[in-house]
């Protein structure tokens, strides 16, 4: 069967009210909000006065760099909060929701799969409960307000060449990242470039995700930089006086969203930031209240560890106030083979050769993220193509690395195929953890992001284009360098470049520009040719779905 054909046999037969899952982590009904029974958020006056376990566990699941289908990160998340479940320990798991860009791309959803899933799969998957709308609502009508501003006379001498905020949407539109508005003459607007993100590389999704409360996300809204003065001062949202409107408008995306996997295992799903273009993490709020209402917590980070990884111990960790006890990383065999030269078309057959040469992958990934003093798991997430050979090398090389390294069967058998990897994370539960961050926030723009270069990618320096040269100077003469660095470069490859895989040396990476989401506090550096509005392929995955009279869902991976 399909992933929506288990999901939907499921949310027919065994699906439970979500008062119930509430009720499973202390939460009354007066604690949440419906929307319909299988769906809720939680009122952020529920999570107040409750506190962290002193001996909760955070367990942060990443992956090697992936082939362009994914290698199932979050499958193995929802599997692996399962499976402890099943070992009577009480645990929550944290995800991101998922963008309608992949959905309707060709990367999927961001639910799991196989019987390792979060369910109402198709809600979760498409509108949920109305986070994206309420996002891309919010950034657009600031975006409008903007303009708005310079037609009814531009009391704030706004330069309107260098307006930085976007407008945005939640799909692929490869048309509108660069357009042209306020045709049609004078009472149509000033004319000006302009373009789109996708929603969830906007700055405001970053700042949903790290608020930690309403005043909290409004100061941070305040804080955004929506362009220049002709005199090339900055101009702030707090500048516009704009920003408890802004903020109002995100007032119910603001609360966590609470659902349930195939085994009923509590799941928040909030927030939902790419990691090659944005810090690639769930909500602050959301991690918090599994914190606040589990022993166990299990979350993942976006695409590979040189990303989503990084980002969350180097941007969130500092926010949350807590930092993981374990890492599991999830490499396929499929993925390393295709890190070590095979083509997409031949990752089926054995290619025991292709598998070592692409093991540099993994291995710079568990060196990186043992830096940072945490003990690693890797999770090798089986495919049917696998063979006992390929496994069993995979296995080899892992522990010529002192790295325990399981099959996961999460996909086909849900918890009982992750009892194994379960029992090794906690075992490495018991590992010393030393965590300290990669670098200080108070050194350099040009030192942060050249660490993350050399001791993250392997590479050995940056190179600056003069418009990012230019920036770093404006940046620290505005006192905006103290801020931790958000790296947005291709999810495929250690480089810039997507199509060196592998574990490449003596490479640079190229920074073409510098943004300065202030609000959500760090800085986003643009590497080589990094969208922050991809583009539909040639085959979209919208092609293979549809919908029935009687309200059906088909094709929905």
């Amino acid at each position: 069967m399909s992933d929506i054909e288990i999901a939907q046999k499921n949310e027919e037969e065994e699906m439970l009210p979500v008062r119930q899952i509430a009720e499973k982590i202390g939460l009354q009904d007066s604690d949440i909000e419906l929307y319909g029974d299988y769906k809720a958020k939680v009122k952020l006056a529920a999570l107040k006065n409750r506190s962290v376990p002193k001996n909760h566990k955070l367990i942060l699941v990443t992956s090697i760099n992936p082939t362009p289908a994914g290698e199932g990160k979050s499958t193995v998340t929802i599997g692996l909060g399962d499976a402890l479940n099943q070992l009577n320990k009480q645990t929550i798991i944290a995800l991101r929701e998922p963008s309608l860009g992949p959905v309707m791309g060709i990367k999927g959803g961001a639910t799991g799969g196989g019987y390792a899933q979060v369910v109402p799969m198709e809600d979760i998957n498409l509108h949920f409960t109305g986070d994206m709308h309420a996002l891309t609502s919010a950034n657009n009508t600031l975006a409008a307000l903007i303009d708005n501003h310079i037609q009814q006379g531009n009391e704030l001498d706004i330069d309107q060449r260098r307006i930085s905020w976007k407008r945005a949407l939640d799909i692929n539109d490869r048309a509108l990242r660069n357009v042209v508005i306020g045709l049609g003459g004078p009472f149509q607007g000033v004319p000006r470039e302009d373009g789109f993100n996708i929603t969830v590389a906007s700055e405001l999704m970053a700042i949903l995700c790290l608020a930690t409360s309403i005043t909290d996300l409004k100061q941070r809204i305040a804080k955004i930089v929506i362009g220049y003065t002709h005199k090339k001062q900055p101009v702030t949202v707090a500048d516009l006086k704009v920003q408890g409107a802004i903020a109002m408008l995100l007032k119910d995306a603001l609360k966590p969203n609470l659902v349930q996997t195939l085994e009923h295992t509590p799941t928040f799903i909030h927030g939902g930031p790419f990691a090659n273009i944005a810090h690639g993490c769930n909500s602050i709020l959301a991690t918090t209240a599994a914190l606040k209402l589990a022993d166990y917590t299990v979350t993942e980070a976006g695409f590979g560890a040189d990303l989503g990884a990084e980002k969350f111990l180097d941007i969130k960790v500092p926010k949350l106030g807590k930092h993981p006890d374990a890492v599991v990383i999830v490499a396929t065999v499929r993925a390393l083979k295709y890190n070590g030269g095979t083509a997409l078309s031949d990752l089926q057959t054995e290619n025991i050769q292709a598998l070592e040469q692409g093991f540099v992958n993994l291995k710079r990934h568990i060196q990186n993220m043992q830096q940072y003093g945490l003990p690693v798991t890797v999770s090798i997430n089986e495919f049917v193509s696998d063979t006992p050979a390929e496994i069993k090398r995979l296995q080899e090389l892992c522990h010529e690395l002192g790295v325990t390294a399981v099959e996961t069967k999460v996909w086909a058998d849900g918890s009982k195929g992750g009892l194994t990897l379960a029992k090794a994370v906690l075992a490495s539960l018991e590992q010393p953890v030393t965590y300290h961050a990669l670098y200080d926030n108070n050194s350099a723009i040009t030192d942060k992001v050249a660490t993350i270069v050399k001791k993250i990618y392997g590479g050995d320096g940056v190179e600056y284009d003069t418009k990012a040269l230019r920036q770093i100077k404006t940046f620290t003469e505005n006192g905006w360098d103290k801020l931790p660095v958000c790296m947005a470069k291709t999810q495929y490859s250690f480089t810039d470049d997507p199509k060196k895989l592998g574990a490449p040396e003596h490479f640079k990476i190229h920074i073409r520009e510098f943004v300065p989401d202030l609000g959500a506090g760090f800085i986003v550096a643009l590497t080589g040719n990094v969208l922050t509005m991809p583009g539909l392929p040639k085959k979209p995955a919208a092609l293979n779905m549809d919908i029935s009279e009687d309200g059906v869902i088909t094709g929905l991976f």
